[in-house]
């Protein structure tokens, strides 16, 4: 893609009405340059707006990155906000959502004594319920992980602290856009728009005397 193309790639909107606060997930496709998730974050605590989730990992294209960016803030802010996003060179596109616009979850890693999962029935049952999987097992701990929503990965929380819970971590959010074909699509739609310009060698040779009227050439 050249370099005209990548400055050409403007915001849509994806949100609702601009209203109050909520939860917003910003998408960011990127190529992968060194810096870029240091200047990103500063376009949030230059503004003070806190980030409650990020996450970069692979995209569905080779060589282009994925950042997943949960904050909670109005509209119009956001709007503004991505707007800045895009404004550095590597950033090809950037969308926000709405949770209802997007399907996402979180991993999360819960630290427990072992003695209390073999003698208590109960809290295998509890586990199970939530599906919690077996990923660590020790004579004095066990780890179990389980994937959802951030209110499934909270009440989890709640329902081991009786028992001892030793330690927890929860990931950063994952998404997937419902409505979205796939950025490669984008891609294709980008390159369609501008497919950039070619140098024809000589293009102007045969008007020459309009071009340079007094120069004697």
């Amino acid at each position: 893609m050249n370099s005209s193309t990548e400055r050409r790639l403007y915001f849509t909107p994806m949100g609702g009405d601009g209203g109050g606060r909520q939860e917003f997930t910003i998408t960011v496709y990127t190529e992968n340059h060194i810096g870029l998730l240091n200047r990103i974050a500063i376009i949030f605590s230059r503004r003070k707006i806190n980030i409650d989730s990020l996450n970069t990992s692979p995209s569905e294209i080779e060589g282009i990155h994925r950042f997943t960016i949960v904050i909670d803030e109005a509209e119009d802010v956001v709007r503004k906000l991505v707007r800045q996003i895009e404004k550095q060179v590597e950033v090809l596109k950037a969308y926000y959502h709405t949770n209802e616009q997007i399907v996402w979850q979180e991993m999360a890693l819960y630290k427990v004594p072992t003695d209390v999962i073999a003698e208590k029935v109960k809290v295998e049952r509890l586990l199970r319920k939530y599906g919690a999987r077996v990923v660590a097992i020790r004579s004095d701990y066990t780890v179990f992980e389980t994937t959802g929503q951030r209110e499934e990965t909270e009440k989890l929380i709640e329902v081991l602290a009786p028992y001892g819970l030793i330690e927890f971590v929860r990931s950063a959010r994952v998404a997937i856009i419902k409505e979205s074909n796939g950025f490669h699509e984008k891609l294709k739609e980008f390159e369609q728009q501008d497919p950039g310009e070619e140098v024809i060698e000589n293009e102007y040779l045969s008007q020459r005397a309009e071009i340079f009227p007094d120069t004697g050439y």
